[in-house]
């Protein structure tokens, strides 16, 4: 080859180098467009185009992390593939396990032997987030929870979700139980390029169960202006997570954020993401704009997030009961928002709009029976004694024996009445009156009223001695009044006059 030949060469290669850098420049710039929020804000976030794959904001994508609740989505992926094969059908029975109902919350709480459709299942699964649920339909569907989770891990092998495993059908604490938000985002593609006959399932907004109506823990629904799915997750190691679909016209966009302090916190970040990705031009990205399956899975443990999100009083919590906590977030409209103004705050992108839809109903069994439905619960626990109220029977009388009142003193007068008040100790340490006798002994009041008048003191010691005798308990040491301390049985009714 000539020099001149080389040369042109080289001034050839030069354009195609400047546009490879320019290109990576920018895809870069896709990839992490809120650089300068990376110092405040470790936490993965993802907004992707459903239907073409492209990656439109990017930051922490493909770290590890623990995907909680989230994990569900692959539970219903799974039973999609299961009801496209055959294996069963959207009414087919399902039954409630012990094991299932050993499951912590949040759950339906269905005592073991309820049987549930498989169509009323994910539906309780998805919008209650039940945990419950989510361990019926895994051993609905392959017979047992280790064949499910096998099951699980298979499909996120075949969609390439190499970021990914599973180790539960329902997200609870383990730590083998790893995702990814690129991962995430391969699996809910697939979800809603694979089954749109389901997609329903992920927007509906409530279920009803009989009287009782369980909204959805995905507060971007009926809030954020075409919101129309998925699904959220937490737990103290995760943090707050949430996959919010949302479409404008024919564009359909997917957005991931994990790790938030709260569930308010997830929901305006969530509704910022969109609210750019559907607010921003991407064409000049032509023919190099990178997709969600170009991106590569970072190695390594996932973050925990338990001593930022659950410290103080919140530990091990595993349950979205506090979806709508924690304080508004701030400083992340201002960084990374652009185009939209410092003045777009997430709270400013939520509105209360109509209901999309009424509550679904939901019920057990085959068909709604109130009856099916009463008999799933277990009955409610019984309210326990106040000890107080308590009866006690058997207790052994101890009699501790004290110093004897001195003569002429003003309990020395009346030895006849001091023993009947006893004392009995409650096993709880709450001590209760004897019941007194229905009657007292003719001679104590004839006795008491000389002690009034100024004759009264020689006549004290003969009151004394009658009246001793039918107090029986004060014959055993006349110089030794005891005090029972221990428990003594109640009296009866049918002697208590004697």
């Amino acid at each position: 080859m000539s020099a001149s030949q080389n040369g042109a060469c080289r001034v050839s290669n030069r354009p195609s180098r400047r546009i490879r850098a320019a290109a990576l420049a920018l895809v870069l710039a896709a990839l992490l467009p809120m650089a300068g929020l990376t110092a405040a804000r470790a936490t993965p976030s993802l907004v992707v185009e459903i239907d073409s794959g492209k990656v439109l904001l990017a930051e922490e994508a493909t770290k590890p992390w623990y995907p909680a609740s989230i994990t569900k989505l692959m539970t219903a992926y799974v039973t999609f593939r299961a009801l496209r094969a055959g294996r069963l059908t959207e009414n087919t029975l399902i039954t409630v396990s012990p094991l299932a109902a050993s499951q912590a919350p949040s759950k339906m709480g269905f005592v073991p032997g309820t049987r549930v459709t498989v169509d009323n299942a994910l539906k309780m699964m998805l919008i209650k987030s039940a945990n419950d649920i989510a361990v019926v339909i895994a051993e609905g569907v392959a017979g047992s929870v280790p064949a499910f989770v096998e099951e699980m891990n298979q499909a996120a092998r075949d969609l390439g979700m190499t970021g990914s495993h599973f180790a539960n059908p329902n997200g609870l604490p383990d730590p083998n139980n790893v995702t990814t938000a690129r991962d995430l985002a391969v699996l809910v593609r697939a979800i809603a390029l694979e089954y749109p006959e389901h997609e329903q399932l992920f927007r509906i907004p409530a279920m009803k169960i009989g009287p009782a109506v369980v909204r959805s823990y995905n507060k971007l629904i009926d809030r954020y202006p075409g919101a129309d799915g998925m699904k959220t997750g937490f737990i103290c190691a995760s943090g707050f997570n949430l996959v919010a679909t949302a479409h404008r016209g024919d564009k359909r966009l997917l957005a991931i954020v994990l790790g938030t302090n709260s569930g308010k916190e997830r929901t305006e970040q969530a509704a910022l993401l969109l609210e750019r990705g559907f607010n921003h031009s991407w064409q000049i990205f032509g023919a190099v704009a990178p997709t969600v399956d170009s991106l590569r899975n970072q190695s390594g443990p996932p973050t925990d997030m338990r001593a930022q999100v659950c410290g103080g009083k919140r530990k091990n919590t595993a349950s979205e009961s506090e979806d709508d906590s924690g304080p508004t977030p701030t400083g992340f409209a201002a960084a990374g928002m652009g185009g939209l103004g410092a003045q777009v705050t997430g709270a400013s992108l939520l509105q209360n709009l109509p209901p999309s839809m009424p509550p679904v109903e939901v019920f057990v069994g085959p068909t709604p029976d109130p009856a099916a439905l009463a008999a799933a619960y277990p009955p409610p626990p019984q309210k326990k004694t106040p000890a107080k109220d308590k009866k006690i029977t058997g207790a052994k009388q101890v009699a501790i024996p004290v110093a004897p009142p001195k003569p002429g003193s003003k309990s020395a007068a009346k030895p006849a009445t001091k023993p009947e008040a006893t004392v009995m100790a409650d096993p709880t340490g709450d001590a209760a009156p004897a019941p007194k006798p229905d009657s007292k002994p003719a001679a104590a009041k004839p006795a008491a009223k000389p002690a009034a008048s100024a004759q009264a003191k020689p006549a004290a010691k003969p009151a004394a001695k009658p009246a001793a005798k039918p107090a029986k308990p004060a014959a055993a040491s006349a110089s030794q009044p005891t005090i029972i301390l221990a428990p003594v049985p109640a009296p009866n009714p049918a002697t208590a006059a004697q």
